[in-house]
């Protein structure tokens, strides 16, 4: 399908996943201090603190390797298209 054939929609649904990228890490971050802040508080214990924003960091990163493994599938799925269409010229 050649560019000025897809649909306008498209980029702005392309556009709309990386922003939830960011949009979920800082989430994570937030709910992993929000939890950390609350087991502290319940506690006592200081550190608690620490772990929770550990916890957020990791659950950001786990985003990030989420969206990159989409993006590495997109990008084969692509290549495959592509390759299939470079073919059926070929031919």
């Amino acid at each position: 399908m050649k560019e000025e054939e897809k649909p306008r929609i498209r980029r702005v649904i392309e556009g709309a996943e990386q922003l939830t990228l960011g949009v979920s890490m800082v989430v994570a971050l937030v709910l992993g201090t929000g939890a950390g802040i609350l087991m502290r508080d319940m506690t006592g214990i200081g550190w608690l603190l620490w772990v929770g924003v550990a916890w957020g960091v990791a659950a950001a990163g786990l985003n990030v390797r989420k969206a990159y493994k989409r993006q590495l599938k997109s990008l084969d799925e692509y290549n495959k298209e592509t390759q299939h269409e470079q073919d059926k010229e070929a031919k």
